[in-house]
């Protein structure tokens, strides 16, 4: 199990983890990761941290440098430039993107992912946690 970072230190010990493993088997040799709105792949914080920061980034609100991001939580400015990069290469070519794409309205583009696959469920949902939930979901599927 890996704690993950990026989040609060007032959250519950229990959601601090992840299994490993794609299952409670002992001799299971797989090591695949479950499906989870935790964690995005191998990667140590939480999906929701990374969402929340990418889109803030994006969008700029209110001034959000990497340099203030990097502030608010505590991530490096090294890891953000790489999520930067990630969404902007890796992510909109993956066949995770492929399979969902067709899911969302077309203003959903590949140019500003995550932040604009965030807007379109913030304009479905009248809760922002529920949207930023939906979003996660989403993402993990």
């Amino acid at each position: 199990m890996r704690k993950p970072r990026g989040g609060s230190d007032a959250i519950d010990e229990q959601c601090k983890k992840r299994l490993s493993l794609c299952c409670s088997n002992p001799d299971c040799r797989r090591r695949t990761l479950p499906p989870s709105t935790r964690f995005d792949g191998r990667r140590v914080y939480w999906r929701c941290a990374i969402l929340v920061v990418m889109a803030l980034r994006q969008n700029r609100l209110d001034g959000y440098s990497i340099g203030k991001l990097q502030r608010m939580f505590g991530i490096s400015r090294n890891t953000i430039k790489r999520w930067i990069q990630y969404f902007q290469q890796v992510f909109p070519a993956s066949a995770q993107w492929q399979r969902l794409r067709g899911l969302v309205i077309a203003r959903v583009g590949n140019t500003n992912l995550p932040g604009d696959l965030l807007q379109y469920f913030l304009d479905c949902h009248k809760s922002p946690i529920i949207a930023l939930i939906s979003c996660l979901m989403f993402m993990a599927q």
